[in-house]
């Protein structure tokens, strides 16, 4: 496993996955359902990992079609 910095992040939580996409929390919960984010549970709360979200905007933009 690579060395990260101490302020990068590496995990968000389910409301900074929309605040970062500009979506609602529920859209955000329904992509993950969906199977388009992936995410883990640790305890109670829903985490998406860092390399995951940016994963997901990858895929995005390269389903953008201009």
């Amino acid at each position: 496993m690579s060395a990260t910095r101490a302020d990068e992040v590496v995990v968000y939580t389910v409301a900074e996955v929309a605040e970062r996409l500009r979506l609602g929390r529920s859209a955000v919960y329904e992509l993950m359902q969906q199977g388009r984010l992936r995410s883990f549970k640790v305890g109670r709360r829903r985490l998406v990992a860092h390399v995951d979200l940016a994963a997901f905007v990858d895929e995005l933009r390269a389903e953008a079609t201009w």
